[in-house]
Formats: C-alpha cells, sequence, structure tokens
C-alpha cells in the first residue's frame, strides 16, 4: 500500500509540477520504477533494528543503509528474470544509466542521508547560477515523495500515521523479547504520538518540501521562460507569478501541500494539547487517590 501511494505521489509530482519536461523518456521510467521498488521486501523493521539485532542482511550490507541496499539488489534480481525483464528492450548503455538512476533514488531514501542532502542541495540553489544535477534532483524528489503522508488530506496523514506506528509498535515488541534499546516511536507504552508527528512535521517534513520546492522552480523556471512554452499555463504553476514582464517573472510551482502541512500540524497541536491535561489529571489522581469507603 506505500508502495502504490509513492509511486502515485511520484507521478503527480512529475506531472502536476511540470518536472517531466526536464527528465527524459528513460529519466522518467527509472523516476517511476525506483518508486515501485524503494520498499521491495522490506521487512517491517528499520535499519537500527537490524544493526542491532545483527541480521544477516545487515551482516551483508556492512550496517550501511541495510534495507535500502536489499531493496535495488532483490529488484534487480527479479527484473533478471526472463518473464519479469522490464528492461530487455534497453541498449547496454541505458541500462546502465537506468541502472544507476535507480540505485542513487532508493539509496537516497534511507533517513540517515536526509539532513546531508538537503544541506548539499540548499547549498547548490545558492550559487549564482546553479545547475542540478538530474539524479540528485530525482532523488530529493523521490525522497520527499517517501517522507509525504503529512502534506495530504488529515484523513489520508492519520490513517498512514496509525499504520506506521502499528508497525513501529511491533518493532518494539520484538526489541523488547530481545532485551535491546527501543527505537524512536517503538514503545507502545511511552510514545506521544502528536508531539511525535508535530516535530516530524516541523523538522522533516516542510524543510524538505520546502527545499524540494525551491529545486523544482530553479530547473522549471529557464523551461518556463522559453519562448512557446505551455508550463507557465499548467494547472500546478501559480500564473500571478509567472505571466507580465515577458516571462522575466520569477516561476513558481502551486504548493497544495503547504496548506495541509499547517493545517496538520494544528490538528496534532490541539491533540497534543488534549492529552497533556488527561496525563496530567491521571497523574493527579494517581498521586492523590481517594479515601477508602467504609462498607
Amino acid at each position: 500500500m506505500h508502495v502504490a501511494d509513492i509511486a502515485q505521489t511520484a507521478h503527480y509530482m512529475l506531472c502536476q509540477t511540470g518536472l517531466m519536461n526536464w527528465l527524459s523518456d528513460l529519466e522518467i521510467f527509472a523516476t517511476l520504477v525506483a518508486a515501485v521498488v524503494h520498499d521491495f521486501e522490506h521487512t517491517g523493521t528499520t535499519n537500527n533494528f537490524h544493526v542491532m539485532s545483527g541480521s544477516d542482511t545487515a551482516l551483508l550490507y556492512n550496517d550501511r543503509a541495510v534495507l535500502e541496499n536489499h531493496h535495488i539488489s532483490a529488484a534487480f534480481r527479479l527484473i533478471r528474470e526472463e518473464d519479469c525483464n522490464i528492461l530487455q528492450n534497453l541498449s547496454r548503455d541505458e541500462f546502465r544509466e537506468f541502472r544507476t538512476l535507480v540505485i542513487d533514488m532508493v539509496l537516497a531514501t534511507d533517513m540517515s542521508f536526509h539532513f546531508q542532502q538537503l544541506k548539499n542541495m540548499r547549498s547548490l540553489l545558492s550559487l549564482a547560477e546553479p545547475t542540478v544535477d538530474k539524479s540528485k534532483a530525482a532523488s530529493l524528489v523521490l525522497h520527499c515523495c517517501d517522507i509525504s503522508h503529512p502534506a495530504k488530506r488529515w484523513d489520508l496523514h492519520h490513517r498512514w500515521t496509525m499504520s506506521l506506528l502499528d508497525e513501529f509498535f511491533l518493532q518494539g515488541d520484538k526489541e523488547r523479547e530481545l532485551g535491546l534499546p527501543f527505537s524512536p516511536l517503538c514503545d507502545r507504552n511511552n510514545t506521544l504520538v502528536a508531539e511525535s508527528q508535530i516535530g516530524f512535521i516541523e523538522f522533516i517534513v516542510e524543510p524538505s518540501m520546502a527545499v524540494c520546492a525551491d529545486m523544482l522552480e530553479c530547473v522549471l523556471g529557464p523551461l518556463a521562460a522559453a519562448p512557446g512554452s505551455t508550463l507557465a499555463r499548467t494547472p500546478a504553476v501559480s500564473n500571478d507569478d509567472t505571466q507580465g514582464n515577458e516571462g522575466n517573472a520569477k516561476f513558481k510551482i502551486r504548493k497544495p501541500w503547504i496548506a495541509c502541512l499547517s493545517d496538520n500540524k494544528k490538528i496534532w497541536k490541539e491533540q497534543a494539547t488534549k492529552d497533556a491535561e488527561a496525563r496530567a489529571k491521571q497523574e493527579e489522581e494517581s498521586n492523590n487517590p481517594p479515601p477508602p469507603t467504609e462498607e
């Protein structure tokens, strides 16, 4: 279900922002395939769990990007089978380019690379004349898609949050059985759900979507300004920012996720307040038990 969601989100980003006009057919194909295989044969546990428990997969990949390396390797082994080979008509050079792109994109979904990935893109975009590498651009888009559920309507975001927490708590149960320390958000008895989601939105998702939008506007601006371009008239583009001045105005894409992130964070903050009041009441009652009743 998650993979279908991320593949659809990647498709939306390609089409609705106009990114597909900047990429070649092979690069678009690689982006969609990377979205489909980015969690192939996922174990429902994190890289940290594999490393701490000393799993065979962690041993195979030397504790580094354990799951992401497995997703890629297992996917390409499957594609190599005759009845699954969707790449059989690619030339040798096309195959090498495709494989390199998919590897780069899937490895970039490892959260341990998150902050460095954003830092590198920010630094690049701050240059007077930034030149964005297509592989890095597609990798950032896929990474943002992978963490995008808080950027969608509340009903979708809340459903994904609960599903993810179910998975985390099951991992926490395994960690308890193995005598391992709890990974973040995996202790079902002590995880503050609302607070965790507020932090996830503020420190992870909002900055990621902001950098991704800046990157998209950087690479698509020249295309929109080209004579005869229809890019500035697509539904996902803010015409107020692109019309006039004969195309010299800064190209802007629409950012529907901003409202969703704001709305979802507001709901979580309200929930966090209610949870805090409930905990305070419970603590007060436990510290002041009612007097015993006479029979």
